[in-house]
């Protein structure tokens, strides 16, 4: 009999994490190895630990499932990843799935999903959780199949972490030294931010993020 899979599961609250641990060890192809309160940690965790499936929450604090992906999935050997969410968004799952995801599941319904998505995703295969089947997801899903190159943000990586810390309530100051740069560079950052978006201040900034996954409502 094969090893279970190696599972590092990351959300901030405690209680889901719990919970999302119980549903994955009933499994015995599934163990979680490794637990993450957001992306920073679940990022240095899975350069610690070998884990075969990161199970990532869209919305944390510091740096979001989204961004963790994006940076664990440009790595020689990524281990396959799973985005988590309260919110039934389309934008978010094709979000998720740019940025090397192999599908969303949507924590009402993970006890029915969760599972069949990990192992699905385990086998390389795309997740599309019931709900999101218009057509719009399946030609995106079908041009993803045939390698199609597929649209880019908006925004860079550094630029979202930037407009995450902004809609937090950090203070340029704060930024810099979170992200280890100038306070004159994050403040480029935040007119090129700005000028991108056709935005005006931190309040339209914030309602952004909120938008696209940044944070939470």
């Amino acid at each position: 009999m094969s090893e279970p899979a190696r599972v590092l599961l990351a959300d901030d609250h405690v209680l889901v994490r719990r919970g999302v641990r119980m549903i994955l060890e009933l499994q015995p192809d599934l163990t979680v190895v490794a637990e993450a309160n957001d992306g920073v940690e679940a990022v240095e965790a899975l350069r610690r630990e070998q884990v075969d499936l990161a199970v990532l929450d869209v919305a944390m604090p510091r740096m979001t499932g989204l961004q963790a992906a994006r940076e664990i999935s440009r790595w020689p050997e990524p281990p396959r990843i799973l985005m988590l969410s309260m919110h039934d968004n389309e934008q978010y799952f094709f979000e998720s799935l740019r940025v090397g995801a192999s599908g969303y599941v949507l924590k009402s319904a993970a006890d029915r999903d969760l599972v069949a998505a990990c192992r699905a995703a385990l086998r390389g295969e795309s997740f599309l959780y019931p709900g999101a089947e218009s057509a719009l997801v399946k030609d995106y899903l079908e041009r993803l199949r045939r390698g199609e190159r597929l649209p880019r943000a908006v925004l860079t990586a550094r630029e979202d972490q930037v407009v995450k810390l902004i809609a937090e309530g950090y203070s340029s100051r704060e930024i810099g030294r979170e992200l280890v740069i100038s306070v004159r560079t994050v403040e480029r950052h935040r007119e090129n931010i700005l000028q991108k978006l056709g935005m005006r201040d931190r309040t339209e900034l914030t309602r952004y993020a909120i938008r696209v996954g940044l944070i939470e409502p």
